[in-house]
């Protein structure tokens, strides 16, 4: 019982280290990144010396090198929180969660951009096909690419590298929700 207990207590531990680093990557990464706003709609313009500093190996290679990201290893492929989905590289708001859809091919899949200045389309003959690269709208970042087999109203398919996302729960919808979950329990 008493090793049962201490692997217990170490597991718990290990989870708390794990979750105050990854705090702690974030907050370092926010720091390190003076481009990124929520707010700010000026295009940014950074040499790609100064955004390999600023951003992690994984973000700078899909990002700023067109890489693309494992299929299926995205935390976002299969989520279906409300909110807000953001670049990762400069913050800028590119989709909504009611857009978002599960088209399984391995990416996260949306069927429409916030605004028409949010994304840029680019020609991509790479790899011996011709496909529709997107890129971010203020920051040039590499997204994923547009295919013309998703859903109505758009029949659009933007297929989207997870790792150059960034999320934000919806804190009003999260809130009508908590308040409706309240009324059912108590009756009223």
């Amino acid at each position: 019982m008493k090793n049962k207990l201490a692997l217990v207590s170490l597991i718990l531990l290990g989870i708390c280290f794990q979750s105050c680093y990854a705090q702690s990557e974030k907050q370092q990464s926010e720091q390190k990144n003076p481009v990124y706003s929520r707010t700010d709609t000026t295009k940014v313009n950074q040499s790609e010396k100064d955004w390999k500093k600023i951003l992690s190996p994984e973000v700078y290679d899909v990002a700023r090198l067109k890489g693309t990201e494992r299929p299926f290893t995205s935390k976002f492929e299969t989520s279906k929180e409300i909110g807000t989905y953001y670049c990762a590289v400069c913050g800028n708001p590119l989709f909504q969660s009611d857009t978002k859809f599960d088209s399984g091919c391995g990416w996260p899949s949306f069927y429409q951009p916030i605004s028409k200045t949010s994304i840029v389309y680019h020609k991509d003959k790479s790899l011996g096909m011709e496909r529709t690269e997107v890129t971010c709208g203020r920051c040039k970042s590499h997204l994923g690419h547009v295919f013309d087999d998703g859903p109505p109203p758009t029949g659009l398919r933007y297929c989207i590298n997870g790792v150059v996302l960034d999320f934000e729960k919806a804190k009003t919808a999260e809130k009508s929700y908590t308040k409706k979950q309240k009324k059912a329990t108590s009756g009223k």
